[in-house]
């Protein structure tokens, strides 16, 4: 089948590879000259295991190409993707659907023959009706269907979740488009892949659905984890100890700094938004956003006393700066509060992360950045752990005492035994454990 992809961000970029990957002829689209020339050249514009090697694979073969101009590619196309950012709009929270109904509006004018438009950006509720409706209007004669398609994929691991999803969400009534997406998918019955086609509107909704409750899940076990902290116990216990009850499940179980990213922050506070104007709070979401967001911003507290109540003056070595592993993205990451709170109460932050650092320089100020975490160590008041890169998981733990000047870890991902970091002579800090 031929695809355009308009958008090679994180969700378009991968998609359109993996898509090319199953045979198909894909395009992808973006009105940024500079990154299209860099794939183009065989390089990628994110941090992504594996990436690289599959988008140059199908350049070669011939699957996948790039351009920054959408109708040649829209006009032979079969299925059209819209992949562009929704980012929580200035003010009030709202998904910025700005860039969706700018590729509507395109691709209305171009379009040949009866094309699927796939919305494959998270956006709320009704979007795909405004969409629909925006392309009639330039496009009235149009053959067309609008089709939800929403995207489920973890940064870090997000080509296996693409080739082997739990499922695919499907969102249309218009039984043409069932065929094509059934088409375009067929690649994932091998795998016996469960597509679940569903009205466009509870595709939407589906979306915002799952990332709420993913998101709930973190929160509820971070709250745990202040209270195993007052009361003595052990959060990590406590997960395994519902995480084993089939009902709950083990992931998104584990006590942290909160979370970040590209996806939970936007979508709960666009949920949110979404459910008031229904006049239908979702009072559990709302709850999610107001603790996540503190609980952050109580993470350079935590630092502040485990350094006995007072950084000012001090060295604090930060290990992680991305909201998780394996990738370069620092949108909301716990970093980007912690390090200004700390540095506002006068510490001096110098950090290391294995991808992130170039990100990172954009949106922190006064930062001493190394290339290696020993390096970030030496001659610290104390370490504090935020993302738990693999490679910080076997630290050698006497050079990382020979490093500080004072022997205190602050680990915010629980990576270490509290008994083995004590008996190396190290004052340890961790998430809601004795």
């Amino acid at each position: 089948m031929r695809v355009a992809m308009i958008g090679t961000g994180y969700v378009g970029l991968v998609s359109g590879a993996c898509f090319a990957d199953f045979g198909h002829q894909v395009t992808c689209i973006d009105k940024n000259e500079e990154k299209i020339a860099l794939l183009r050249s065989g390089g990628v514009p994110i941090y992504e295991p594996g990436l690289d090697q599959l988008v140059q694979r199908n350049v070669r073969e011939g699957r996948l190409d790039f351009a920054t101009d959408l109708t040649e590619a829209v006009r032979a196309a079969d299925v059209v993707f819209i992949a562009v950012g929704t980012p929580s709009r200035r003010g009030d929270g709202h998904a910025d659907l700005t860039y969706v109904y700018a590729a509507a509006e395109e691709i209305g004018q171009v379009m040949d023959g009866f094309t699927v438009v796939v919305n494959k950006s998270t956006v709320p509720v009704g979007t795909g009706d405004e969409v629909e409706a925006l392309i009639r209007k330039v496009r009235p004669d149009g053959d067309f269907a609008v089709v939800s398609n929403p995207e489920f994929l973890r940064e870090g691991a997000a080509i296996d979740d693409f080739k082997r999803p739990d499922r695919v969400v499907v969102g249309t009534e218009n039984a043409r488009a069932r065929d094509v997406m059934r088409e375009l998918y067929r690649p994932l019955f091998l795998n016996e892949t469960p597509i679940v086609f569903t009205s466009r509107r509870t595709s939407e909704l589906i979306k915002y659905a799952a990332n709420a409750f993913l998101a709930m899940k973190i929160t509820f076990i971070n709250e745990m984890a202040d209270l195993c902290e007052s009361v003595g116990a052990n959060v990590q216990e406590v997960s395994r100890g519902i995480g084993l009850d089939g009902r709950i499940g083990a992931k998104f179980l584990h006590a942290g700094p909160g979370y970040g990213g590209s996806c939970f922050p936007k979508d709960t506070l666009a949920l949110v938004r979404t459910a008031q104007e229904a006049d239908t709070p979702l009072q559990l979401v709302e709850a999610t956003v107001r603790v996540n967001d503190a609980r952050k911003r109580a993470m350079a507290d935590k630092v502040i006393a485990a350094c006995g109540g007072d950084v000012s003056g001090k060295t604090i070595a930060v290990l992680g700066l991305t909201f998780k592993p394996n990738t370069d993205d620092m949108r909301e990451a716990p970093s980007l509060d912690i390090i200004p709170a700390l540095q506002a109460k006068g510490a001096r932050v110098r950090a290391y992360d294995p991808a992130g650092i170039e990100e990172a320089e954009k949106l922190l100020k006064d930062v001493e950045y190394t290339t290696g975490p020993y390096l970030a160590l030496e001659g610290a008041d104390a370490v504090v752990i935020i993302t738990e890169w693999n490679e910080f998981r076997a630290l050698d733990v006497d050079r990382l005492k020979a490093a500080l000047k004072s022997p205190i870890v602050v680990d915010l991902r629980n990576i270490y035994d509290p008994a083995e970091m004590k008996e190396a002579g190290l004052i340890y800090t961790s998430v809601g454990r004795p």
